[in-house]
């Protein structure tokens, strides 16, 4: 049986289409503001196609401590890594290097510098630049991270696809729980809207439309759902054990109570409601919480039909048609592999709030899905004390975070 109890959470950054900062992450998030944008690919030997996208306001010129360029992913992993670990307080005291860790996610980390790489190899015939490696490997972004702030525990990258910062955290929940680390870096980032990159997913056909309206395209649990809008983003959070929190003095608005990983084991792309199903229960039980504890569901909710179908299905089964339930990635986008941190931080802010975010664009509801979903404006609920957070990935990995507000 695995080691549980809460994990402290004690600080926070983000960077995503929404805002950087909380106060217009929030604004954005309970006013249901989309960030989804038109864009046109044009590539050679292809006709042009227009998608939604969610792009960040965020100046991606940083270099590393050793003076490298870096990804964009990575350069915006390392601002949100510095800005959870500022909010901490961690910085201004002393910390022992060997017990803090850094717990990564990323889906298509490297995929910014690898476009640009084969654009400039293969279309301009320029010489490729002797940093390619170390700016395209999946685990840049915690090397930097550690590198930058110092920690000497282990130092983690997860490529679980969409479900990539969701399992980075939970990991890092573990490792703290087993007595591995006092404290973690946790979180995920994405930074792939490259002409190349947004060809792959356009042909593979699940992104929708842009239409008249991009910010209406993403509508997840509609009957009209015709898929999903791309983003960019990063997150971070401070995690620690509460003794470590609570021996420093932290401020400890938010623990972490739950988490959970299983694999559908049955199809690369087709999601199975009973995997997801076991996934959200394991997490219940991970945390010591019954159904009826959770007060508030941020959905996976891609837009897409097979996967708002399945997640529905398996919501049901676990939680029955009364808890309430949204999905925020019609506001910010598809994250990919930084969605679970990003959307993290979403049942965060509802817990702070004592709010529900909408889900936007959800005018008629799919008469096969039988949910208390939150749509047209945020909802109020003053008691809420525990939210739940799905990530449900290609290649059938599920993961499931379950975060409690702190009495008081």
């Amino acid at each position: 049986m695995p080691r549980t109890g809460q994990i402290a959470v004690t600080g926070l950054g983000l960077i995503t289409p929404l805002g950087t900062t909380l106060e217009a992450f929030d604004d954005a998030l309970f006013n249901a503001r989309s960030a989804v944008r038109s864009h046109t690919v044009a590539l050679p030997r292809m006709a042009p196609f227009t998608m939604g996208i969610a792009a960040c306001d965020f100046d991606d010129g940083e270099r590393s401590s050793s003076r490298l360029p870096l990804d964009r992913g990575t350069a915006m992993a390392m601002a949100v890594a510095r800005a959870a670990f500022t909010a901490s307080g961690l910085g201004a005291q002393a910390f022992d290097g060997d017990r803090l860790g850094v717990y990564w996610g990323s889906g298509m980390a490297g995929s910014a510098s690898f476009d640009a790489t084969a654009r400039g190899l293969y279309a301009d015939a320029q010489r490729v630049r002797p940093t390619t490696v170390l700016t395209t490997m999946p685990n840049a972004a915690a090397a930097e991270i550690a590198l930058q702030i110092g920690a000497r525990g282990a130092a983690l990258s997860y490529a679980c696809a969409c479900a990539s910062s969701a399992v980075a955290i939970g990991e890092a929940m573990r490792a703290i729980r087993g007595g591995w680390i006092d404290v973690a870096i946790v979180g995920g980032h994405e930074a792939m809207l490259t002409p190349g990159t947004l060809a792959s997913w356009h042909a593979m056909r699940v992104t929708a439309p842009p239409g008249d309206d991009p910010g209406a395209s993403c509508r997840p649990f509609a009957t009209d759902r015709t898929g999903f809008a791309l983003g960019e983003g990063a997150a971070a959070l401070v995690i620690e054990s509460a003794a470590h929190a609570q021996a420093r003095g932290a401020a400890v608005p938010w623990t972490l109570a739950g988490y959970a990983t299983h694999c559908d084991g049955t199809h690369m792309t087709q999601p199975d409601p009973a995997g997801q199903a076991r996934t959200m229960r394991a997490a219940l039980a991970d945390a010591g919480l019954q159904p009826a504890d959770i007060g508030y569901i941020n959905a996976h909710g891609t837009g897409t039909q097979a996967g708002d179908d399945a997640e529905a299905r398996s919501v049901a089964a676990v939680f029955g048609p009364s808890v309430p339930i949204s999905s925020t990635k019609p506001l910010h986008g598809h994250l990919l592999g930084g969605g679970g941190a990003v959307e993290l931080i979403v049942a965060l802010r509802a817990l702070a709030h004592g709010r529900l975010p909408a889900t936007a664009n959800l005018d008629t509801v799919d008469p096969g899905i039988h949910l208390d979903l939150v749509r047209g404006t945020a909802r109020a609920a003053p008691g809420l004390r525990h939210a739940l957070s799905n990530s449900f990935a290609f290649g059938g990995t599920n993961a499931v975070l379950i975060a409690t507000r702190t009495p008081g």
